[in-house]
């Protein structure tokens, strides 16, 4: 059965939707057998991982219950995704109903086992479609950049998850939060390093050993529809996060 693994941050610019992107793809480059799911209205993963803009459907056809979900998973060299694009910003008030928090676990309940990975990016906001993402995952990662401002709001994510876990989706946990655009020779990296551990305490996780560090690579990958690995290899992001999807796995077990 799949792993299904949200990454999450209300807050935007913290190299969240980069993060999913390399976490899928370093976890094919591991043998593993992954799903990429972009549940952000922006369609930013899909674009960063070099999907073509003209696939059969997207998630908001699935969770309408338009199409099946095998019909609109494209195929990558990065692993399966199913795209995004703005027509899901409808879905923020349709699915405000009762009852559509579990949308999106029922539609991925007929593929979990094709799958080792599920990756969920999701919207820099805490929403009905973040909250189909919690009730559906097993694990949440943070990616937080290493400014005092990415502190901000982690509290409310915290109780989101809470809530979550006491009435739709008990196992979830918080994997850790991970640092990007980390430079440890500023004294602002290190001190917000420390802020954030003891955030992570009260949300009952760590930091991940490895952060992630700033390179303008990061910024132009997206344009060219590559993943880190393949655009920048020698880069030192790409070091960061091959180092860091072996510590997910790790972490895991």
């Amino acid at each position: 059965m799949a792993v299904n693994i949200v990454l999450t941050n209300q807050k935007g610019g913290v190299g969240k939707t980069t993060t999913a992107a390399s976490l899928a793809a370093g976890l094919v480059m591991e043998g593993k057998r992954v799903l990429a799911l972009d549940l952000d209205p922006q369609g930013n993963l899909g674009f960063s991982l070099g999907l073509n803009a003209d696939a059969e459907g997207t998630i908001y056809d699935l969770m309408k219950g338009n199409v099946d979900i095998r019909e609109i998973i494209c195929p990558t060299e990065y692993g399966d995704i199913i795209p995004s694009d703005i027509t899901l910003s409808a879905g923020v008030k349709e699915f405000y109903e009762k009852g559509r928090e579990s949308l999106l676990k029922e539609a991925l309940s007929d593929i979990g086992d094709e799958y080792d990975y599920i990756i969920i990016d999701t919207p820099p906001a805490l929403n009905i479609l973040t909250i189909n993402a919690y009730v559906a995952s097993d694990y949440i990662i943070v990616p937080m950049s290493s400014e005092i401002l990415s502190l901000v709001g982690l509290t409310q994510l915290k109780e989101t998850v809470d809530s979550v876990r006491l009435s739709l989706n008990p196992q979830i946990r918080i994997l850790g939060i991970l640092l990007t655009k980390f430079n440890s020779r500023t004294r602002l990296a290190n001190e917000v390093k420390e802020m954030a551990e003891s955030v992570a305490l009260q949300m009952d996780t760590a930091l991940f050993d490895n952060k992630i560090r700033n390179s303008v690579s990061v910024s132009e990958m997206p344009a060219h529809g590559m993943s880190i690995f393949k655009y920048a290899p020698r880069s030192k992001p790409a070091e960061d996060y091959l180092c860091f999807v072996r510590e997910v796995i790790e972490r895991i077990g």
